[in-house]
């Protein structure tokens, strides 16, 4: 049994979080700090884009250098530190040594995170006075500043948490992330940081984590664009008590798995420009991942995305989508809905229907869903947001 609760990134026992403002962004908050006492047994899942930043480089290293063990998690917004090339790994490697120094940890238990404009030098002096300012504003009760302190373009800060119950005995997991555009995180500027106060060896916790983030992280997109910085992070402290071991791992798996769809729908309902969240549905496929592929290809259309934006039940898109998307498909046999409503079927149109169809797409949460009529059993859902106008003026005016 889960139990939604708040505090976020900070509700497991042993961690405290802050969130400062260094002068990195023109306004707001823009360093953020998470710490573990005592340190925790860490896993990660990374970005896939070959021309990954320097932060997420960094990180790697330390996690197999601390044999992956973590005491602090330090992220900055503002600026990527991405394409930067020396410069950049050394102000990476900086950001480690400044915070292991203010919190007093091995170099290798800081792990490192940057998001914001790419091809931008950080500003290690702000930097520095950041890591200052959020040592001495570390607190349990510092998740709010810390969730707001990563974000770039996101409307609002995303946070979540829960209680769970294992059979040994009671645990919690938490979490914070941003994103609002450049999101398809084919992993494996999209970050979530996520804590327990459960004991969990680092082999299961990667484990775990890639099995959360396949239906939760790895099931969204705003635009079809996997960042260079993605990053998804896990720390486990065991100051429950709890151990996670074969017999609790499924408890610990639906509250780690609930914690990140919690944060991977708010990433796609506060996408940039954003009105609606639309859940896409595949179903009749060959298998799974032919399943995956298609729905990802449908929440990925621009010419889906700007027809839900309108109102337009344009279901013709949809199917053309389908048929492109490089996986078995059967026209004679495949059949298209919106919102329950049955537009498509073999061939079979239902025009009448429409009115209705259209309806739900006044609403704030929209549901496509397509059979591809091979009769297999593979099924799978991506949420994806609408395109409007305003992303457009947010992402032509980003830089300037």
């Amino acid at each position: 049994m889960l139990e939604r609760i708040p505090k976020g990134v900070t509700a497991p026992a042993g961690f405290q979080a802050a969130g400062v403002a260094c002068g990195i962004k023109s306004s707001g908050l823009d360093l953020a700090l998470v710490v573990s006492t005592p340190p925790a047994r860490s896993a990660g899942i990374f970005t896939t884009n070959l021309a990954a930043a320097a932060p997420v480089t960094v990180t790697r290293e330390h996690l197999r250098r601390s044999d992956a063990t973590t005491a602090a998690v330090v992220v900055n917004s503002g600026c990527a530190n991405a394409c930067t090339g020396e410069r950049g790994m050394a102000d990476a490697r900086d950001m480690a040594v400044a915070t292991a120094d203010a919190v007093g940890c091995p170099i290798e238990q800081v792990l490192v995170s940057s998001t914001g404009v790419i091809g931008a030098y950080l500003d290690r002096g702000k930097v520095r006075q950041g890591i200052r300012l959020a040592t001495e504003a570390l607190s349990p009760g510092g998740h709010a500043e810390a969730a707001e302190a990563i974000m770039t373009t996101d409307p609002w800060p995303k946070d979540a948490a829960v209680r769970a119950v294992a059979p040994a005995g009671r645990f919690h997991v938490g979490g914070i992330a941003k994103g609002a555009g450049m999101i398809e995180p084919n992993m494996a500027t999209m970050l979530a940081f996520l804590t327990t106060d459960a004991a969990v060896e680092p082999l299961l916790l990667q484990r775990a984590l890639r099995e959360a983030a396949e239906t939760t992280f790895n099931a969204i997109t705003v635009d079809g664009e996997p960042s260079t910085n993605d990053m998804v992070l896990a720390l486990a402290n065991g100051c429950s008590g709890v151990g996670i071991d074969d017999v609790s791992y499924p408890a610990f798996v639906e509250a780690l798995h609930a914690v990140c769809h919690e944060l991977a729908l708010a990433i796609v309902k506060g996408g940039e420009g954003a009105t609606r969240l639309i859940s896409v549905g595949v179903t009749g496929a060959h298998s799974v991942a032919e399943a995956g592929k298609a729905a990802r290809a449908i929440a990925n259309s621009p010419l889906v995305k700007t027809a839900v934006h309108g109102g337009d039940p344009n279901w013709g898109r949809i199917v053309a989508v389908a048929g492109r998307a490089g996986v078995r498909f059967d026209l004679g046999r495949a059949r298209v809905a919106i919102g329950g409503v049955e537009l498509f079927r073999g061939e079979e149109i239902f025009s009448d229907r429409e009115p209705a169809a259209a309806a739900h797409l006044r609403t704030s949460e929209v549901a496509i869903t397509a059979d591809l009529g091979t009769g297999g059993a593979g099924a799978a859902t991506v949420w994806t947001c609408d395109f409007s106008a305003e992303y457009i003026r947010i992402n032509a005016d980003y830089r300037t």
